[in-house]
């Protein structure tokens, strides 16, 4: 099979020839990588075997001055300073009422350029599985917005309020998604779109209030991406399994770096109790195996995951943390990537 054969075969929830590989990385351990290895970053992802490349739109919008101190802005106007992402300078709506959330100065889809993402899909010749679409980080956007204390106290005090602040957010990345697929949908088998509902310790909304507020813009997605004939996947960091029969029951099709050292996300109860409904991608600890650990241990690890989670198919092997951090060491994620390349395999002769 083709990396992108296998991929669609595991959506399908059959089995492949083998587990696909998914290798998302941080750039510091990707130039640590590469270096060790004297490789290209296309070359790195085929020594991986990664099934997997990704295709997006690129900012060409208006050019914001950023104010002192900040290191960037978000497409929404927050700026943001510190360590990686960083942190929100401030939080813009904090204090606005409707009338506040509708005079925003609200992003302009037309920013991002779609035009090339065709032709960027296309050098991989339909060799793999093909990511596409806006992130839409939405539920991110309005805590950077509005701050996380105050955007749950006004879900109890100004529901309304929230659902406009969720609603422009939404509309924008919405709409950026819709001109990708409708230039470049035949090239693309994936809508890839990613927020963290969940923590340590379980999800940051119960299910009523994320039925609510968060569902409704979720679904919104999820249908946009099989309105195109794609499959629908979000990345998830945390414990959510609460939240999961209402992701299923919208349509998701698979959740991405299963993180099983959160309350819940449990490997075997999550592969008993929806294997046959929903893909699962990751699980293979970050924390403790890859960083930690030794290419022995971890083999020993990735082994114990693939016994759980590769019958039947729906599993994609990968770690359990998308952005493999610039501290893990090179040959553990390799021990990884090899062992679910030389275990993983489901017709064995």
């Amino acid at each position: 099979m083709t990396s992108r054969e296998r991929v669609l075969t595991v959506f399908e929830h059959r089995e492949p020839d083998r587990v696909p590989r998914w290798c998302g990385a941080s750039p510091e351990f990707c130039e640590k990588a590469c270096r060790e290895f004297g490789l290209s970053d296309e070359e790195l992802s085929v020594r991986f075997g990664d099934d997997f490349r990704r295709v997006s739109a690129v900012y060409d919008g208006p050019d914001f001055a950023l104010s002192q101190g900040a290191d960037s802005r978000t497409i929404f106007g927050v700026e943001r300073s510190g360590i990686g992402y960083g942190q929100p300078k401030s939080h813009p709506l904090a204090d606005a009422d409707l009338r506040e959330i509708e005079r925003y100065p609200w992003p302009d889809s037309a920013w991002m350029d779609v035009s090339g993402i065709a032709g960027d899909a296309a050098q991989y010749g339909g060799k793999y599985a093909i990511l596409g679409g806006d992130w839409s980080p939405f539920w991110h956007d309005a805590i950077d917005l509005v701050g996380m204390e105050k955007l749950y106290m006004k879900m109890f005090d100004d529901p309304e309020c929230v659902d406009a602040l969720f609603s422009r957010i939404v509309d924008y990345y919405y709409e950026v998604s819709r001109r990708i697929f409708e230039s470049a949908s035949d090239a693309i088998d994936i809508f890839f779109i990613g927020n963290d509902f969940g923590g340590q310790t379980g999800a940051l909304l119960s299910p009523a209030m994320f039925d609510r507020f968060i569902m409704p813009h979720l679904l919104r997605l999820i249908e946009l991406g099989h309105l195109y004939g794609l499959k629908v996947q979000l990345h998830c960091c945390g414990g959510f399994r609460e939240l999961l029969e209402m992701m299923i029951d919208g349509g998701l099709d698979a959740v991405h770096a299963v993180q099983p050292s959160c309350r819940g996300m449990e490997l075997a109860g999550l592969k008993r109790a929806y294997g046959d409904r929903l893909v699962f991608n990751g699980g293979i600890d970050s924390h403790h195996a890859l960083i930690k650990g030794t290419p022995e241990t971890v083999v020993a690890e990735t082994r114990r995951v693939l016994d759980i989670m590769m019958p039947g198919g729906g599993y994609i092997g990968g770690a359990s943390h998308d952005y493999i951090l610039g501290e893990t060491p090179v040959e553990n994620v390799a021990a990884m990537f090899d062992t679910i390349g030389e275990y993983g395999v489901y017709a064995r002769t």
